[in-house]
């Protein structure tokens, strides 16, 4: 087998299993939670919620065309979908495309780390492109690995892949751990 042929076999694959989760539910839905709905949940067990279908992708996702693919802990993977509708001047895909995906990733390789009432926020995401995305690429994958999680920080890290193998893009993300907001005072 070519390498050719197995970036398409990749391809062929990343797509039906992005076309499964989509339609887990019918339609995929969009919208973001409550704090009094995430306040007994773990972010591994809001983030698995999110792959069964039983809670909705956030809207960003329908926006930048982009899907949650695995969520278990310490890794998460996010798959996109490059359009021309995300084109910079330049032609080729907006870096701030790219960077949005693997600050998904990393974060919610972190979110996974996460016990029932504590949260986060990305407060350093370095990104280093390492070659153009255009919408020729058809999918792309981006995964978040933890690095290390503490009680107040958390790192991890991330790449961006093509079905080929080739890497775009890599990235860095430090994140503040907070105990999340109570519902009374939201």
């Amino acid at each position: 087998m070519t390498q050719d042929d197995e970036a398409t076999r990749t391809l062929q694959r990343w797509i039906e299993e992005e076309d499964r989760l989509r339609g887990r539910s019918g339609n995929e839905e969009f919208g973001v939670a409550r704090p009094q709905q995430l306040a007994n949940r773990s972010g591994l067990d809001i983030l698995q919620a999110m792959l069964r279908g039983e809670w909705p992708s956030p809207p960003i996702c329908r926006t930048l065309d982009f899907v949650l693919i695995a969520a278990e802990p310490n890794v998460t993977v996010f798959q996109g979908t490059p359009r021309f509708d995300h084109y910079n001047p330049l032609g080729s895909v907006h870096g701030g495309w790219v960077a949005t995906l693997l600050d998904s990733a990393v974060g919610c390789a972190v979110q996974t780390t996460l016990a029932p009432g504590k949260a986060y926020t990305t407060i350093e995401l370095k990104v280093n492109m390492v070659r153009a995305v255009t919408d020729g690429v058809r999918r792309v994958r981006a995964e978040g690995r933890l690095i290390h999680a503490g009680s107040r920080v958390a790192t991890a890290e991330g790449r961006l892949v093509g079905p080929d193998g080739r890497l775009y893009a890599h990235a860095s993300t430090t994140c503040l751990l907070f105990d999340a907001p109570q519902s009374a005072a939201v």
